[in-house]
């Protein structure tokens, strides 16, 4: 009997959540992101609720918007390395994978390769990465650069980055660090592949210097809904972060993606497409509505413009922020795909600026749902069984109170109904995410089974 198919499920743990204003829930800490002891619990958490994977989203910058509307209300500003962070957490825990944000136009493909693959042998086949190409120009400032590359330069670096990386893991056949102590043979050098890169951008020697990584190749994410963006996922991506608040465009989005896979010698089941979503839960409606209502007293005119501001919306600074939201003169802020659909529906609901500053906040520029654990559940399993989603990566208003009534309320509902697993059945990342083990481009070609007449 075939297995029936099963969600995968991320816990994105970065900060104190993805509500603006949930670092001054009285429930959680504010100092919580620089604790360790808050990432473990939140680690714990994830593994308890079986969770594959749990993920740190990341940007290398203090985000001052060249004097635009402030952010000094933002707790996302301080954060740790994700790297550093998710190395100490494959001390504690032993099964949940670790998915760190790693930009690739900001870092070398050796050093990355060479991190990513410590984790991976830390964590014994654990780890993921998460890439990015950058889109704050303060982050491309602290690497010596004046703003933020091209589109097109930034996705050639990434391409050749990613092809730099593959080819570093394979630097080693999956027997050829013998370690013998009888004949003394340490390393067979006949096994040991040189790259020799040398590309329009890198030129990398190799090998990497560590054996085969438990996994061969960690799973790459990527996340974006450019066509360039989508081609990169087809080509690389084992797992697609994807941010869409509609069925129907997460159905669109997921047919774009998946058909390009067959142009890279790929199928469907290669790439798993994996919706951020935000979830206010309670064991009923109203429970849910007043979670999510005393996070937004919690916001404040300064925090909801200078998020905005951040997400590339006009500077209302100044003006009336109960007066409707103004006309946009020109293309100016009608960039990204998240922007210009919350302006169109500001505009055809008549919604204010402070509407829209909290409309913004409460998360649901991506996909976000308030309701009962039957509410959450029913839209999940939707999007899961009508080819929207293959799984979803949680974002917990609050850290970690939201992750804790997720786990509590809506992982149980979920495993009732056959959608999500009871317990793991395997231990690599990969394993959880139901993808095919990853092999080296220098193995053997296995021959075709005899035909029997």
């Amino acid at each position: 009997m075939q297995k029936r198919r099963q969600m995968s499920l991320g816990l994105s743990i970065a900060n104190i959540g993805y509500h603006r204003a949930g670092w001054r829930h009285e429930d959680a800490r504010a100092d919580g992101a620089m604790r360790f002891d808050h990432y473990r619990h939140c680690a714990k958490l994830a593994e308890e609720g079986r969770f594959d994977l749990i993920f740190l989203a990341d940007t290398a910058a203090v985000r001052t918007l060249d004097g635009k509307a402030a952010r000094d209300r933002d707790h996302e500003q301080v954060k740790h390395d994700p790297l550093a962070l998710l190395a100490a957490l494959s001390a504690i825990t032993t099964r949940v994978g670790l998915v760190p944000t790693v930009s690739t136009s900001y870092t070398d493909p050796y050093n990355i390769a060479r991190a990513v693959g410590t984790l991976d042998h830390l964590s014994q086949g654990r780890a993921g990465w998460n890439i990015v190409t950058g889109f704050s120009n303060e982050e491309a400032q602290n690497y010596g650069l004046p703003a933020v590359p091209s589109s097109s330069e930034r996705y050639a670096r990434a391409t050749e980055f990613l092809e730099v990386t593959r080819g570093l893991f394979d630097s080693w056949d999956d027997d050829a660090v013998p370690r013998d102590k009888v004949s003394g043979l340490f390393f067979d050098s006949t096994k040991m592949h040189m790259l020799n890169h040398r590309g329009k951008i890198f030129k990398v020697r190799g090998p990497l210097d560590m054996p085969p990584l438990p996994q061969r190749h960690p799973p790459i994410f990527t996340a974006g809904t450019s066509d360039a963006s989508e081609e990169l996922a087809a080509r690389f991506a084992d797992v697609v972060y994807a941010g869409q608040p509609t069925l129907e465009g997460a159905r669109a989005y997921y047919t774009s993606v998946k058909a390009r896979l067959a142009r890279y010698g790929r199928s469907p089941d290669d790439l798993r497409i994996m919706p951020g979503i935000m979830t206010y839960v309670g064991r009923t409606r109203q429970e849910a509505q007043d979670k999510f209502d005393a996070l937004q007293q919690l916001l404040t005119p300064e925090h909801g413009l200078g998020l905005l501001a951040g997400h590339g919306f006009p500077d209302y600074t100044g003006l009336d922020l109960d007066g409707p939201v103004p006309p946009v003169v020109g293309e100016g802020s009608l960039f990204g795909h998240f922007t210009g659909p919350a302006l169109q529906k500001a505009w055809r609901e008549k919604l204010s600026i402070r509407q829209l500053y909290e409309l913004v906040c409460g998360g649901f520029w991506s996909l976000g749902t308030i309701g009962s654990v039957t509410d959450v559940a029913d839209l999940m399993e939707e999007w899961f069984t009508t080819g929207a989603a293959d799984g979803f990566n949680i974002q917990p208003p609050c850290v970690p109170k939201s992750a804790e009534d997720f786990v509590a309320l809506v992982i149980p509902e979920l495993q009732r109904r056959g959608l999500f697993r009871r317990e793991y059945e395997g231990r690599t990342l990969r394993d959880h995410l139901g993808l095919q083990p990853a092999t080296s481009q220098y193995a053997p070609v296995a021959a075709p089974a005899e035909r029997v007449a």
